[in-house]
This record gives structure tokens, C-alpha cells and sequence, in this order.
């Protein structure tokens, strides 16, 4: 790994980020056994069918406003996707902390990154780590029984100091009430 950011450490601005095809590639001109067997595990992700990684990003980073759409993934790279996706976020918002910039996180359909234990997980972990470093993490989600279901979504709500509801359907009120100790009257708004 040090061999395949050498050449871009020492120039960064011109020289190209290495790709899984760098590893890849210097791998498969090592004569050690476990090189190989690392490189034929690469494959797929290289020259296979889920190459979609292999490649250098097309989104710009350096703009004001990022977006990152995961929805054109199969289900074979989402949870991947989701992981990859939250460190770069997480890499931003330090970068930004350090140089004295808050950061604003919106993740649309929450609830999505909740399904995989994984990810579930990380979410949380993340949550924790960008509230430090001064971002203001924003969860979306229109339905809230799905957001509601995973048992991660607790301990993203006690590192929470500010909820928005907007009008719920009957059941999603109630199940509102009882995990959040909404009272009645506050219901009816």
C-alpha cells in the first residue's frame, strides 16, 4: 500500500490517486503467494462485476454542497456503498473541524442505512464522531416505523438535541409517543 501512494504522495496535485487496479496491479507483480491470493480476491472488485469502485470519483469534494446518491447500486455493493460513503463524510467533516468550517450532514431515506446491522452500527458510531467534530447531522426519513424498527436508532436519538416531526399517520404517532414520551397533547399538533 505504501508502493502504490508514493509516487502521489510526493505530488498530490498532479498526480493521479491510485485506484484498486493500482493494488491490483502490483500485487499480481509480486511473486509472494499471499500477493496472489490477495490480488485473485481483488478480481472481482478490479475486472469483475463489481468493478463500480475501480475507478476515480466523479464527485467533486472541494464544492460548498456535496451529494452523494447511492440509489443506482445493486444490493450486491449498497452496504459497501454505505460504508465508503460514511468515511468519506466522516473525512470531510475532520478536515472542515480542522480548518475551523461547520459542516452540515443531511442523510436522506435514514432509515435505508439503518436495514444492515452494519451500517446500522457505523451510523451510530458516525453520529457520535461528526457531532464532535461540529457537524450538524440531519436524518431524513418520510416513514417512520421503518426508521423506528432498528434498535441502533435510540442512541442516535439520545446524541440528538433537536427533533422536527411533521404530521404522522395515527399508528406512527403512537409509536412516536412511546419511544420519544410525547404527550397527548403535544400529539394533536
Amino acid at each position: 500500500v505504501r508502493q502504490m501512494y508514493r509516487e502521489h504522495l510526493q505530488d498530490p496535485e498532479t498526480s493521479k490517486m491510485p485506484t484498486l487496479q493500482t493494488l491490483y496491479d502490483l500485487l499480481c507483480s509480486q511473486p509472494e503467494g499471499e500477493a496472489v491470493r490477495l490480488a485473485t480476491a481483488l478480481e472481482i472488485y478490479v475486472s469483475g462485476s463489481l468493478n463500480v469502485f475501480n475507478h476515480e470519483t466523479n464527485v467533486d469534494l472541494n464544492r460548498r454542497l456535496v451529494c452523494l446518491d447511492l440509489k443506482k447500486l445493486g444490493a450486491g455493493l449498497r452496504t459497501i456503498a454505505m460504508l465508503i460513503m460514511q468515511d468519506l463524510v466522516n473525512s470531510q467533516v475532520s478536515m472542515n473541524f480542522l480548518r475551523g468550517i461547520a459542516t452540515w450532514c443531511y442523510f436522506d431515506e435514514f432509515h435505508v442505512l439503518l436495514r444492515d446491522r452494519l451500517t446500522a452500527s457505523y451510523c451510530v458510531a458516525i453520529w457520535k464522531m461528526l457531532r464532535k467534530k461540529g457537524c450538524v447531522p440531519s436524518a431524513l426519513t418520510q416513514n417512520v416505523k421503518d426508521f423506528l424498527a432498528s434498535p441502533e436508532i435510540e442512541n442516535i436519538f439520545e446524541n440528538s438535541d433537536f427533533l422536527v416531526l411533521l404530521s404522522q399517520a395515527q399508528g406512527d404517532r403512537q409509536i412516536l409517543a412511546k419511544q420519544l414520551g410525547i404527550s397527548p397533547h403535544q400529539l394533536s399538533y
